[in-house]
């Protein structure tokens, strides 16, 4: 039984459906320890009949036999492992990876073996040494003669130990002292259990083998044995391999990175803009959303809302909130408590004949701030505290004055029998309050003034007290959820006074950001653009690296994860460049709006960092979905003779 063995190969090529017959029933068979030429004139079939004994070509009919075991049957994945545990390639133009240093090109082949990283390295630097290049290991292919470059692909072949080496005008494009020394590599490579074949035009280099096989029109016409073959052993050792390692794919695309480092730099810097225009529009967003709500909060406590009935109707009684509503409030969670409380409007105060009309008044609660009272005290039970702008009008000179005076309040009613009634009491001012809150009165006031008069009181609001800030949204939701039975099921509460104004008010500015953010984001289809095209073009410039990995052995799916892992690092570079820049802008405006308004008015949250990455790798990575599959998908010999 032979080592290899070739039964009838025919191979066919078809141009406009017409057949040229490139192989016409080849019968060979080769033992290890043999140096066998296969030597022939251009177009005979030579680079063919290599390429199916070397994995690289599967459609063909016919039989290749390894240790008496049929290939025709082998699928994709078993081809990659032919290649890789059987198959060493030495090729005419060299054929190394330009961006790896001359070690890294024989790792490459080291990195599918089972060896320890340490016992990788070890070896590789073992056969850089053997072949003369031990001075040379950290150059790269540009840096060396071709005579070199020839040794370092002789070092990679011989990387996971195969048994077969296939090597294709290895001395084609090298002068006569180096063809010397590259056969006698090959000479000593047959002596270690190798099968070693050659392809070649030159007499010469044939002469050097053990036998010559010689082709012409697709047919062998001759096959002499001219030496006899290198002693073998019974059980040579074999070098157990593996597929490329994803941290070897991920490895080598940061390489290739590196090496073409000025135009990912831009890449990088072109993507980042996109990044940047988004997280900038939210961090204002919220910046200004945090301002408005400072302000507000400055006048109002923030963690106290009022609640009133939903409800379209003017009158008193669809208006009322009654103790059972205040009740049920105070016992939804993180709620303080839940009090009763007024409010009215058309009210009229009078003082030594003058009258203020007041735009509306309230009973004292908890939405209000104490540095909003701007002198005196807060109002009693009998008492009121009026805004600046009342007071002015009864003292323009010196309304703080007003404080302690007594004036009339008037507050239109409607009796039981719908007839209108003027409400009138007399009431000390306790204090001067802003004119945000309008004059302030107590509940038990304003209660007292409607029975005097024999009105009935409906309270038309509830205050509620939450217990923090953080809460306020949670504990407004849950008012909002309350449904009224008689209502067809709609909502039954509303929020009143400045916690709804707030709430729409953020509601809007949140819509305008995510507007703005979306405009900024049309940026990001410009940069998953970009990051196609630049992925499409360098498919094209690394061609021919594709064929070479396909040769030594590396699976679709690594070529495939190659360029997703160079895409990754483009979208993360991006989004790191673009999170810097994001800072920067946010340090900047925030030094500018402080000494202005004393507040910061962007900021980008830990969240929306988090989100700039995610995008950023996100749109890259689908970017590479196509360039990745039709780098996957190329023909290895068609790669490797792309020029």
């Amino acid at each position: 039984m032979s080592f290899l063995e070739l039964k009838d190969i025919h191979k066919s090529y078809y141009v406009n459906k017409e057949e040229f017959k490139v192989l016409k029933g080849i019968n060979l068979s080769f033992e290890r320890g043999e140096f066998v030429s296969i030597l022939g004139e251009s177009g005979g079939g030579k680079t063919t009949l290599m390429n199916i004994i070397g994995g690289l070509d599967a459609r063909y009919t016919g039989e290749v036999l390894l240790n008496g075991k049929s290939l025709r049957d082998n699928n994709e994945k078993k081809w990659d492992a032919y290649r890789r545990e059987t198959i060493g390639f030495i090729f005419q133009n060299f054929h190394l990876i330009s961006h790896l240093s001359i070690l890294d090109n024989v790792m490459v082949s080291l990195e599918m073996t089972k060896l320890s990283r340490k016992e990788q390295l070890a070896r590789a630097k073992e056969l850089l040494e053997k072949v003369g290049l031990k001075e040379h290991i950290h150059k790269y292919p540009n840096q060396i003669s071709g005579g070199q470059k020839q040794r370092v692909a002789i070092a990679r072949a011989l990387a996971s130990d195969p048994e077969i080496i296939i090597a294709d005008e290895p001395t084609g494009a090298l002068d006569s002292q180096n063809t010397k020394e590259i056969m006698a590599l090959l000479d000593d490579i047959a002596k270690d259990d190798k099968l070693v074949i050659t392809v070649t035009h030159s007499q010469e280099v044939a002469n050097h083998g053990t036998r010559i096989v010689h082709m012409e029109d697709g047919q062998i016409d001759q096959d002499d044995h001219i030496k006899e073959t290198f002693p073998v052993s019974d059980n040579p050792e074999v070098l157990p391999t593996k597929r490329l390692g994803f941290g070897a794919t991920v490895k080598m695309a940061l390489k290739h990175m590196r090496y073409n480092l000025t135009r990912n730099i831009l890449i990088i810097f072109g993507a980042s803009i996109g990044i940047f225009s988004v997280l900038l529009m939210l961090g204002l967003g919220t910046g200004v959303k945090g301002y408005i709500n400072h302000e507000i909060y400055s006048q109002v406590n923030p963690t106290s809302v009022q609640v009133a009935q939903k409800t379209n109707s003017q009158k008193p009684a669809k208006t009322e909130m009654t103790q059972s509503d205040a009740d049920k409030f105070a016992k939804i969670k993180n709620v303080k408590n839940a009090k009763l409380g007024y409010y009215a409007s058309g009210a009229t105060v009078n003082y030594n004949k003058t009258n203020a009309q007041l735009q509306f008044v309230q009973t004292k609660n908890s939405t209000m701030m104490a540095k909003n009272l701007k002198k005196g005290n807060q109002p009693k039970s009998g008492e009121i505290a009026i805004t600046k702008a009342v007071a002015k009008k009864f003292n323009k000179k010196n309304p703080n004055q007003m404080i302690g005076k007594k004036i009339t309040f008037y507050l239109p009613g409607l009796k039981a029998n719908n007839q209108p009634v003027t409400m009138k009491k007399s009431l000390k001012v306790s204090g001067i309050v802003a004119d945000s809150n309008g004059p302030v009165i107590t509940f038990n006031t304003i209660k007292s003034l409607y029975k005097e008069n024999n009105v009935k009181f409906y309270p038309n609001f509830v205050t509620v007290k939450i217990n923090e800030v953080g809460n306020v949204d949670k504990v407004q939701d849950k008012i909002k959820a309350y449904k009224n039975s008689d209502n067809k099921g709609k909502a039954q509460y509303q929020i009143t006074g400045v916690g709804s104004i707030v709430d729409t008010l953020n509601t809007y500015i949140q819509l305008a950001v995510y507007v703005l953010a979306g405009i900024a984001g049309i940026s990001l289809l410009v940069s998953a653009i970009m990051i196609i095209v630049v992925l499409y073009i360098s498919v094209t410039e690394r061609t021919k690296e594709i064929g070479i990995l396909r040769a030594l052995g590396v699976r679709k799916g690594d070529i495939r994860n190659l360029f997703i892992s160079e895409a990754f690092f483009l979208g993360l570079f991006s989004s790191i460049l673009a999170l810097i820049f994001g800072y920067l802008a946010q340090w900047g405006i925030n030094a500018i709006s402080d000494s202005a308004i004393n507040y910061s008015l962007v900021g980008i949250t830990a969240g929306y960092a988090t989100f700039g990455i995610v995008i950023s790798v996100v749109i890259s990575l689908l970017a590479a979905l196509a360039p990745s599959r039709r780098a996957a998908k190329m023909d290895p010999i068609e790669a490797l003779s792309y020029e």
